[in-house]
């Protein structure tokens, strides 16, 4: 039986191999290589397949699968916390980009409608080709990434007008007044079925599909959900994406979300893939070779375009500079959904297959550039930061800083470098503990909430050194890096070495892989979350087995000392950089609380104890009811409750712990 859907098949999936080995060891993206998968196999390139119109059907497919795991992903909480930049921030971005395409057009003697079209054309990026680096960049939650996430979701809901207006445009609609109503209706009964299947459809649906405990079951009714809610939002004239999106929208709420997600995964990687392989067949070498230079020059002038008001959107939201230029750099390509519009424009007659070859040229091209851009950003704004006519426009504005916060009197306080999760967590221990602190976080929404607080927080880039001044960077004793950047964690890191070589610096990082070279760049301290997730798993099973506390506690130290080491693969050892230093003591200073009633050291005097000759150990300071004894004479006795300055190395110090606890 001869299936040529099937041979297609063969043929892409082999070439995507051999084509995704190469780009893999030349260390890019997946991504780029299904492009050039799809140009080498399509019509203009080797002519293998045979159907490029069911395998269009399949992308769709891919298309559908990737905004059902992004709405997985997000939250309508998540949504809601970022509507100032899904709203105002797309809206700015998708408008400065349709303005801009639609006056130099109309200049140049494009028809108005043309115009205006094409201006939705290219004010679209992409939503497949960001979110998927940005995922294996590890930068979804950065700053950048943020506002990048907010303007694409503005934009994949804009598409759906966009599609509307190209009949009225091309003059091929009815009453202009009742398509709006129409429109605002459908995507208000649309919006009022996600709140209520939300809220009481799906927590009882799969409640009890889960209940069975049979994964095919639970596969079929997630799959079967996502294509039902896209299927219905198509059908009431919106698009299958949107219909997605807020199917995943809506099982995220629920407490079922984690293994929908996992279940889709391998079926979104296998269908976007055909996506990117689709769209690459789409080009046509032969008038990419005819038309260089000019289109050469359009691409150059829509990356300048693209970046220049996705960055201005980002500054009007009061964004750093630094987040809006790498904002920009992201959302600088034309995108997945701008392909499925300009199909509608050449049905109206909006656009012509000579005009619809320049766009899918510079789209694709925009395409192949974005994961190179996206790498090379930090490092161009960098080179940029650093020339002196920048210094005026690098920072944040002086009241958002500066001026706002009571720095005064300020003397071996903590820093605070971000206040999500993990900085507002900080920030309440160090409250509790009576430690000063002040907080340097670049969401303004964020600081204005934490204001109203009463906590002390300014808005600025911590990149930018005179940030870390305004906050007395030089007289603090410990500064916390609690973001989830890990370009701007290794810059701010230098930064805070360049000016405070004494200040204890603790770096929260998401993977141990980064511990290396941020402890190279000058923290003292790394914590990546997926190791100390495995050592709080490992604490709590060896205390099953009935281990001392003080060993769990030993061996977690010994743990982190060794940054990490006993839990990475096995690595060739590495000569060591300084060999004078391991021949130095490991001396550490450290707080034991006496919870010992009676023994050899409680009840005693330091005298009787011999507390130096049989532990090694020296006593620096006591607190006793919140009162400091820095004298120590040895006729002092020590007594239950008090807590012992101590010095000494790891194993007099834990050999003291286990006497006095």
């Amino acid at each position: 039986m001869h299936i040529p859907l099937l041979e297609d098949l063969i043929i892409i999936l082999c070439f995507s191999i051999l084509v995704v080995f190469v780009f893999h060891r030349l260390r890019q993206p997946a991504i780029v290589g299904f492009l050039v998968t799809g140009m080498l196999i399509g019509p203009s390139g080797l002519s293998l397949v045979k159907s490029p119109h069911e395998i269009h059907l399949l992308s769709e497919i891919g298309v559908v699968l990737l905004l059902f795991v992004i709405g997985l992903e997000l939250s309508l909480r998540q949504l809601i916390s970022i509507k100032r930049t899904v709203f105002i921030g797309g809206t700015l971005q998708v408008g400065f980009t349709i303005l801009l395409v639609f006056t130099a057009l109309y200049l140049w003697g494009l028809a108005p409608g043309a115009a205006l079209f094409t201006g939705f054309l290219f004010s679209l990026s992409s939503t497949a080709v960001v979110l998927r680096i940005l995922q294996e960049k590890n930068e979804i939650n950065a700053p950048h990434g943020r506002v990048a996430l907010g303007i694409l979701i503005f934009q994949d809901i804009a598409v759906v007008p966009m599609m509307l207006l190209a009949p009225m445009l091309a003059g091929k609609s009815g009453n202009m007044l009742t398509e709006t109503a129409l429109l605002f209706g459908k995507v208000a009964g649309v919006l009022l079925l996600t709140y209520l299947g939300a809220r009481y459809l799906i927590p009882h649906l799969f409640y009890y599909i889960a209940k069975t405990r049979n994964k095919e079951l639970f596969l079929l009714t997630t799959i079967a959900f996502c294509f039902a809610v896209a299927q219905l939002t198509a059908l009431s004239g919106l698009s299958l994406a949107l219909g997605a999106f807020l199917a995943g929208l809506i099982i995220s709420g629920s407490d079922y979300s984690h293994q929908a997600s996992s279940n889709i995964i391998p079926f979104r990687e296998l269908f976007t893939s055909f996506f990117f392989v689709s769209i690459g067949m789409l080009l046509d070498m032969s008038f990419v070779y005819v038309h260089f230079i000019s289109i050469a020059g359009i691409t150059l002038l829509v990356i300048m375009a693209k970046t220049f008001t996705t960055a201005l959107s980002a500054v009007w939201l009061k964004y750093p500079v630094r987040t809006a230029v790498l904002t920009g750099f992201s959302l600088f390509q034309v995108g997945e959904f701008a392909f499925v519009l300009s199909a509608s424009g050449i049905e109206y007659g909006l656009l012509n297959s000579y005009f619809n070859q320049y766009f899918l040229s510079v789209s694709i091209i925009t395409m192949l550039l974005t994961p190179m851009m996206i790498t090379c950003a930090p490092a161009v704004f960098a080179r940029f930061a650093a020339l002196r006519i920048f210094d005026r426009y690098a920072g944040n504005p002086p009241a958002a800083t500066a001026g706002n916060i009571n720095s005064t009197q300020l003397q071996d306080h903590m820093i605070i470098i971000g206040y999500g999760l993990n900085g507002t967590n900080v920030a309440k221990a160090a409250k509790h503990a009576g430690i000063e602190y002040r907080i340097i976080e670049l969401n303004f929404e964020t600081v204005a909430e934490a204001k109203n607080k009463g906590e002390q927080i300014i808005f600025g880039d911590a990149t930018q050194p005179h940030i870390l001044h305004e906050v007395h960077l030089e007289k603090a004793r410990v500064a916390v890096i609690a973001i989830s950047d890990p370009k701007a964690t290794q810059s701010i890191v230098s930064n805070i070495r360049n000016i405070s070589p004494t200040v204890y610096l603790i770096v929260r990082t998401r993977f141990v892989k980064e511990t290396d070279e941020l402890t190279a760049l000058g923290a003292d301290e790394v914590i990546p979350e997926e190791f100390e997730t495995s050592i709080e798993i490992f604490s709590r099973a060896l205390l099953k087995y009935l281990i001392p506390l003080d060993e769990v506690e030993k061996l977690v130290q010994y743990v982190r000392t060794d940054n990490y080491q006993m839990l990475r693969p096995k690595a060739e050892s590495a000569a060591p950089v300084n060999v004078v230093s391991n021949q130095l003591p490991n001396i550490n200073i450290s707080c034991l609380r006496v919870a010992a009633d009676s023994g050899r050291v409680s009840g005693k005097t330091i005298a009787e104890a011999e507390i130096r000759k049989t532990w090694g150990i020296t006593i620096l300071a006591i607190n006793r009811n919140n009162s400091l004894i820095s004298v120590i004479e040895p006729h002092i006795s020590i007594l239950q409750n008090d807590l012992l300055y101590v010095t000494g190395n790891t194993a007099q110090i834990d050999a003291f712990y286990k006497e006095v606890a």
